[in-house]
């Protein structure tokens, strides 16, 4: 359970009781059902996480929508969108283990999270994972009813694949931006859960092999 669940739910119960003692005993019904529902949408499950290399996984628990090609910085790259409804799990995780290198908030519109325009006009923060070799974008979109995007490692922390990293709250979309040569493993329509789902396998990028091995070792004579 996400601390959030328990904190905004004892409010609700205490209105309730407090509605309740002053009103009539009915009119505690609704917000304590609210309290409920609060307790069930930040349920955080435990899941298991696939160990494949290269394997990318699945930030969040929802429905992929698009998967199509992007060009980000002049280089070519698949998108895949996933939607959450307000039934999913909305604690995110990240794809791949390895270094955040690189964390951009941007503020911006609520738009549906369904609308693609969403993606590049609604507030979002959008995180590169850089480890064995590969490198992965995810981006945390807020959507029509999500109000606050919470993210916790910073830059230079090192996290494992499906490792939690934060949440949406109340309804998103979640993209991940893989590298072009990606072998995908899911379509559009497809549910994934958080951590628990294959999204695509990367191949490591020799490149990117030798920089981090120079890193580890201090650099190179």
């Amino acid at each position: 359970m996400v601390r959030d669940g328990y904190l905004y739910a004892l409010a609700l119960i205490a209105a309730g009781i407090l509605v309740g003692w002053l009103a009539q005993p009915a009119w505690a019904v609704l917000p304590v059902w609210l309290a409920l529902f609060l307790l069930w949408f930040f349920r955080d499950p435990e899941r298991v996480i696939p160990d494949s290399p290269g394997a990318v996984v699945s930030p969040a628990d929802g429905t992929v929508t698009l998967v199509s090609p992007v060009v980000v910085s002049g280089e070519k790259h698949t998108r895949i969108s996933i939607f959450l409804s307000v039934f999913d799990v909305h604690v995110n995780r990240t794809p791949i283990g390895g270094v955040i290198r690189d964390i951009r908030y941007q503020r911006g519109k609520f738009l549906n999270a369904m609308n693609p325009a969403s993606a590049e006009l609604n507030e979002q923060n959008a995180v590169t994972v850089e480890g064995d070799g590969q490198v992965v974008i995810f981006k945390q979109i807020a959507g029509l009813l999500a109000r606050r995007i919470v993210f916790r490692p910073r830059v230079g922390e090192r996290v494992e694949r499906g490792q939690r990293v934060g949440l949406i709250k109340f309804g998103s979309r979640v993209d991940v931006l893989l590298d072009a040569s990606a072998s995908l493993q899911v379509a559009a329509g497809d549910r994934v859960r958080g951590g628990a789902s294959v999204l695509a396998y990367l191949q490591p990028k020799p490149e990117l092999v030798a920089a981090g091995t120079r890193s580890a070792t201090g650099g190179s004579s």
